[in-house]
């Protein structure tokens, strides 16, 4: 019994422990991001295309590395088809057709690349000619749960309005597979009020398998969720021009080891983040009955390049009202503020506990957790002010806060080992 006893205590002592020094911002015993990301895709030479994609794919189809495709116009897999990419496969988005890939509602996507040989969407033009935009990107289209009225929704992309669906009642829905690969400039501004992001998400179900994503230089969002229901981990956001992560619609997210690099000559001029989170467009068209968005967010590393204070990257987080936000071992570097909450959200305590923060480090950003409506901002700051939240901010230069902050060659973002108070000592 007192072996038994001590077994017990030394666990939970081991286990408050580990509580104590969990690290913060992303994770992992090497630098995960090493061998299949690329911070200079403009420097990539790719072959050119020796086939054609278009039209609709109603049939299971499979992409090959010995191949390089070409997107051309807006490619539809339907009829429950199954489209397989073998690692290493290069498919490049055409630019005067705005290529596009929409996986639609029952039809799966398996593109299952490798560390060592990842699967690479690209634009179509020239190294000295591409930039954001040069196509449209990937769309999936589910049949989990959002909170539209109705539970079935449309995106405003200008889709085939019979395969432009997504919404339902399976949490479990399963759109198939993208690990180990790269979006490259997408997200085309089909208009002021319809741009393409690199990834959208709409009403995808967990058992999608969602890993190992690098989206650079969008033109829109890195990546989007309209509602669904995802489990999301080691994604990469780099130099997108609108939000790194936004989250509408009752999406109900985990999203964990994921890193969004800003950069200040990539920004919009409306206002960029790293995080937006709401609930609805307009709450005239939402089914308040149903779930509100809830993001959970741990281990997140946030980080703004910019020097010189030019004033060209805002907010990392913006939380609009009746959202769930949840932000735990983190990392914020370079934001002024750091986190802003819509006006309406106010300052009580019912509202504020929904958006909860702990155990971050913010570092170098200018003002702590804000609001939209200026008097609320004393008791938000008192609200979060609690010890408990274990909030500590530091004012380190990138270089000495990450392993290899320099962008310029193999980046390592994960918390400098060195610096004691980066690992929670």
């Amino acid at each position: 019994m007192k072996t038994k006893i001590r077994i017990a205590i030394i666990t939970l002592l081991s286990t408050l422990c580990i509580q104590a020094q969990q690290p913060k911002g992303i994770i992992g015993n090497t630098n995960w991001m090493s061998n299949w990301t690329n911070f200079k895709p403009a420097n990539t030479e790719y072959n050119e295309a020796t086939n054609i994609i278009a039209g609709t794919i109603d049939k299971d189809t499979k992409l090959t590395k010995r191949n390089t495709y070409q997107l051309v116009g807006v490619v539809y897999v339907t009829k429950n088809a199954v489209l397989t990419i073998e690692p290493g496969t290069v498919i490049r988005g055409d630019d005067k057709t705005c290529g596009t890939l929409v996986i639609t509602n029952g039809a799966k996507i398996i593109a299952e690349g490798l560390e060592t040989d990842p699967i690479v969407f690209t634009s179509n033009k020239e190294i000295a000619e591409r930039k954001p935009g040069d196509w449209g990107g990937i769309i999936i289209l589910g049949k989990a749960p959002i909170n539209t009225i109705g539970g079935v929704h449309i995106l405003p992309f200008d889709l085939e309005p019979m395969l432009n669906h997504y919404g339902g009642q399976d949490a479990e829905d399963n759109s198939g597979i993208l690990k180990y690969v790269r979006i490259e400039y997408s997200g085309r501004k089909l208009s002021a009020a319809k741009e393409l992001n690199g990834l959208s998400l709409a009403g995808v179900g967990k058992k999608t398998v969602l890993s190992n994503i690098q989206v650079s230089y969008s033109n829109d969002d890195s990546f989007e969720c309209y509602g669904g229901d995802l489990n999301m981990t080691n994604l990469v956001s780099y130099r997108t021009t609108d939000d790194d992560f936004d989250f509408t619609q009752g999406a109900q997210i985990n999203i964990s080891n994921s890193i969004a690099i800003r950069h200040p000559f990539s920004s919009d001029i409306s206002g960029s983040r790293c995080f937006e989170v709401d609930s609805y467009d307009k709450i005239g068209n939402t089914d308040m009955s149903k779930k509100l968005t809830k993001i959970n967010a741990n281990n997140i590393t946030l980080v703004n390049l910019e020097e010189n204070n030019q004033g060209l990257v805002r907010e990392s987080v913006y939380v609009r009202e009746n959202t769930f936000f949840n932000l735990t071992n983190s990392v914020i570097s370079g934001f002024s503020p750091f986190i802003l909450l819509e006006g309406n959200i106010g300052n009580g305590d019912v509202n504020l506990a929904k958006i909860a923060f702990k155990n971050l480090i913010i570092n170098n950003c200018n003002g702590g957790i804000t609001s939209e409506a200026g008097g609320a901002n004393q008791a938000i700051q008192q609200f979060y002010n609690d010890p408990d939240f274990q909030i500590n901010f530091t004012k380190i230069k990138n270089s000495e806060l990450f392993t290899t902050s320099n962008i310029k060659g193999n980046p390592d973002f994960r918390i400098n080992q060195n610096n004691t108070i980066a690992i929670g000592n």
